[in-house]
């Protein structure tokens, strides 16, 4: 088990930027990947970005040259750096954290907003 809490969302102007964070209780080297989703009203939610345990990113097309995942194994924490923001961005954020192809985590959720 594992708890994910993440934080950084809020209430943010087009073109501006926030910085997510998800805080692992325990080392997330153990974990295949670690992800950002989002999910809007409506939607179904989708992967964001993710990076894999060996430091490889992948980025939703419409993220990619706008958002930045990274990582402080340290302290078991995964940044999503959310630069350029579209109103089409909002939506809840959730932090995920891949165990085994069968077994994940999620965290609570952030609400992140971006006003017109």
């Amino acid at each position: 088990q594992v708890q994910l809490v993440e934080s950084g969302g809020g209430l943010v102007q087009a073109g501006g930027s926030l910085r997510l964070s998800c805080a692992a209780s325990r080392s997330i080297r153990s974990f295949y990947f670690m992800g950002w989703y989002r999910q809007a009203p409506g939607n179904q939610r989708e992967l964001v970005a993710r990076i894999s345990n060996g430091g490889t990113t992948n980025y939703a097309d419409s993220v990619k040259g706008r958002f930045t995942i990274s990582r402080d194994m340290a302290k078991n924490t995964v940044f999503l750096q959310m630069n350029s923001l579209k109103p089409e961005d909002t939506a809840v954020y959730y932090c995920n954290a891949e165990e085994t192809l069968v077994v994940s985590y999620w965290g609570q959720g952030t609400q992140v907003t971006v006003l017109s």
